[in-house]
């Protein structure tokens, strides 16, 4: 039976065209701007193309859909079904949430837009949670209700390539870039709240990715102790990077079924190429 809840989502889920049609859910192409060029990620730009001109010091930044075209995919949703649940990327990272909460308060509660805090993989969650209610008989406001009160079980760790990025970006000063590129710094970052914020600074790869595995079984004892989780990972720049990330995070839980899934454009612009990103979270089905 079909549901009569669409489920619809962006592409900071890391969610591409195709997955979207294979899971039955709808897509908002997300804006990139390269040089003043806007490229709606997914559509018309590739990732050796994002990757080159952002390694080539190209002017990358990221923007928010435009309320017509977030109108325009409520309207066309609503031809086909009585109410649109959507997931976007946690407020804390974007004013796409607060924009479409605001446009959605014209539709008299048929459309439900999810704050749940969220980014990348724990979002791509989020929306298979969304498609399991769905297909339960839920509707949308059951189903943005549950997705809000679990947002906060699903934290991300990040170690980046390079200070570059996130000095440009203005999380962290030109003096202590240069500082930590000489010293080998590599920051762990913590997607956790909807926000990015440093959670340690550690000398190496190594250390930080020892760090990272410590911090998420540490989530995995204590902050999600009796839920069944999923450990899952991401990464920026070449599949070199996603395959050893891959092979340590097998190493680390080999009892999990692990996935890895390429970080979206709008996270690799502001961390960079070569980050390695580690969430634990649950599921509904779960």
């Amino acid at each position: 039976m079909k549901s009569n809840v669409a489920i619809l989502t962006d592409t900071n889920s890391g969610i591409t065209i195709q997955a979207a049609k294979e899971l039955g859910v709808y897509l908002i192409l997300m804006p990139i701007l390269i040089d003043g060029k806007v490229y709606l990620e997914e559509k018309d730009i590739t990732k050796e193309f994002f990757y080159e001109k952002l390694n080539a010091g190209a002017d990358v930044t990221t923007s928010q859909p435009s309320p017509g075209d977030i109108l325009d995919m409520f309207d066309t949703l609503l031809k086909d079904y009585e109410e649109v649940v959507y997931i976007p990327m946690s407020s804390g990272l974007s004013g796409t949430c607060q924009t479409a909460t605001m446009l959605a308060a014209d539709y008299d509660g048929k459309v439900h837009v999810v704050d749940n805090q969220r980014i990348s993989i724990t979002m791509r969650q989020s929306v298979l949670d969304a498609i399991a209610m769905a297909e339960e008989g839920k509707n949308g406001a059951e189903i943005k209700e549950y997705l809000e009160t679990d947002a906060l079980n699903a934290p991300i760790y990040l170690m980046v390539d390079t200070l570059k990025y996130l000095k440009k970006g203005g999380r962290v000063t030109p003096a202590a870039a240069a500082i930590g590129e000489v010293l080998n710094i590599k920051p762990v970052l913590k997607i956790d709240g909807g926000k990015l914020d440093a959670f340690a600074k550690v000398r190496g790869a190594k250390q930080a990715l020892k760090t990272m595995l410590k911090a998420l079984e540490n989530d995995k004892e204590n902050r999600l102790k009796g839920k069944e989780c999923i450990i899952n990972g991401a990464y920026s720049g070449d599949e070199s990077v996603g395959a050893e990330l891959e092979r340590v995070l097998k190493e680390a839980f080999p009892e999990f079924a692990i996935d890895i899934y390429a970080l979206p454009m709008s996270i690799s612009t502001h961390v960079g190429p070569g980050t390695m990103g580690i969430g634990v979270y649950s599921s509904y089905k779960a």
